[in-house]
């Protein structure tokens, strides 16, 4: 028999690598008819994942507060990542992990708690939220008028796949012609946007929404470099009309790191291009990521799962 063929990416799931094209789930599961999932993403830049442990960490975190519980400890969880990675043999890798529940098993009441969880992971060639050519000219956002998901019903802050609210907000974009869009709460704050935290400048100072949002890993990157430079940094509310009215605007996410607009609603912000706050973070992070930074190599020679 040939050797799989990974070069498209590899797979895991119930115990099994497999290349990612023969990775299926079950429909009938919840975690299909439901959405009844969490997830994580963690990258893989220059052959090395990026705060592969704080994304664990948040991954655990989702899955206690979705009430999931698969066999996997973290420690499996972190080398079934690492194995799929190297099967693939990617060197830019956007690497998924998905705790999914299924079905109550046969006889049980229909309920959650009779669900079997379970793990799948996946590793594919790097996905950008935004194109690097977006990146450089600086993302067109709108402000939608589909307003976030209540955190009160669906907490931002355990990665899900309730997205209703999103995707409608990415076809207003759409129809206007702008790249992508930034939900408001129902008091009129800034929350997020279709995968990414969202960053505004006033007066030299960096601020971020405290609220509705999720806890993202880049977030906290952006956090740590402010730091570093002396950059003043705030989690607070953000007014819409605040960031409407913002010196520079910019968004964070696992795939595209920090990523400067130059639009918002059709206003340009300063010149029409990337700010320089926003353009010097996103230059440090890349550098820094270059050099090592928090960074897990992959040993692509040795299997670390059978």
């Amino acid at each position: 028999m040939s050797e799989p063929d990974y070069a498209a990416g590899a797979a895991y799931i119930n115990g099994r690598y497999m290349p990612i094209g023969e990775a299926a789930i079950p429909i009938t599961d919840w975690g299909y008819r439901r959405s009844d999932v969490t997830y994580d993403v963690v990258g893989v830049w220059g052959g090395a994942f990026f705060r592969l442990d704080d994304h664990l960490r948040r991954f655990r975190a989702s899955m206690r507060a979705l009430r999931l519980d698969p066999a996997e400890s973290d420690a499996d969880i972190r080398r079934i990542l690492i194995e799929c990675v190297r099967r693939s043999g990617l060197r830019e890798a956007y690497v998924a992990m998905d705790c999914l529940r299924g079905r109550p098993r046969p006889g049980e009441t229909y309920h959650p708690a009779n669900c079997r969880n379970y793990l799948a992971a996946f590793a594919i060639p790097w996905v950008w939220v935004m194109s690097p050519e977006m990146q450089a000219r600086g993302a067109h956002l709108i402000v939608a008028t589909t307003p976030r998901i209540p955190e009160a019903s669906v907490d931002p802050r355990a990665k899900n796949f309730h997205w209703a609210d999103l995707t409608r907000g990415l076809f207003e974009a759409h129809d206007v012609g702008a790249d992508n869009c930034v939900l408001l709460d129902a008091d009129g704050n800034v929350t997020e946007g279709p995968g990414f935290n969202v960053f505004m400048v006033r007066d030299g100072v960096v601020s971020t929404p405290d609220r509705g949002v999720l806890e993202g890993i880049t977030r906290m990157s952006v956090m740590e470099l402010c730091a570093e430079r002396g950059i003043p940094a705030a989690v607070r509310p953000i007014p819409v009309a605040e960031f409407r009215d913002a010196d520079e605007i910019f968004l964070a996410t696992t795939a595209g790191g920090i990523m400067p607009v130059s639009r918002i609603d059709g206003r340009r912000l300063g010149n029409d291009r990337p700010g320089p706050i926003g353009s010097a973070l996103r230059d440090l992070y890349w550098a820094k990521r270059g050099e090592g930074w928090h960074a897990t190599p992959v040993d692509y020679a040795h299997e670390l799962v059978s």
